[in-house]
């Protein structure tokens, strides 16, 4: 018996570094692909990479959180343009990624609250430019 316990959780850690290798992995390829289409100049396909790179969420991953600079670079390089569609679409993004990774707890919780103030203040700049 205790043999067979014994062979369920080497099982069972197997299983878990093969599918924490496997996310890592997914979360490089994706924040790779959000540096590319950023280097390009396709905003769309930047922040694609980096949302996704966010949402395969690995506890501890420097990765999520270079990915969140990079969101939040784009929505500030919107507003410095003033472009507060792009702007809100970047930070709306950015809080949807987190909120999209929530389980036990949330992550990102500062950068859901930073998302909510700039989307706050930007709703009503971006109503006013509507006809």
């Amino acid at each position: 018996m205790p043999r067979a316990i014994g062979t369920i959780l080497i099982g069972l850690s197997l299983s878990l570094c093969l599918l924490s290798a496997n996310v890592w992995q997914r979360q490089q390829t994706q924040y790779r692909a959000g540096l590319a289409g950023e280097r390009q100049g396709d905003f769309m396909v930047a922040l694609t990479g980096y949302e996704s790179a966010i949402r395969m969420y690995l506890p501890f991953s420097a990765t999520v959180e270079r990915a969140a600079q990079r969101i939040w670079a784009l929505g500030v390089g919107a507003e410095q343009r003033h472009d507060n569609a792009q702007a809100l679409v970047a930070y709306r993004s950015l809080r949807s990624a987190f909120y999209g990774t929530r389980w036990l707890y949330q992550p990102g919780g500062s950068w859901i609250s930073r998302c909510d103030r700039k989307i706050a203040a930007l709703l009503p700049l971006r109503m006013k430019e509507k006809p």
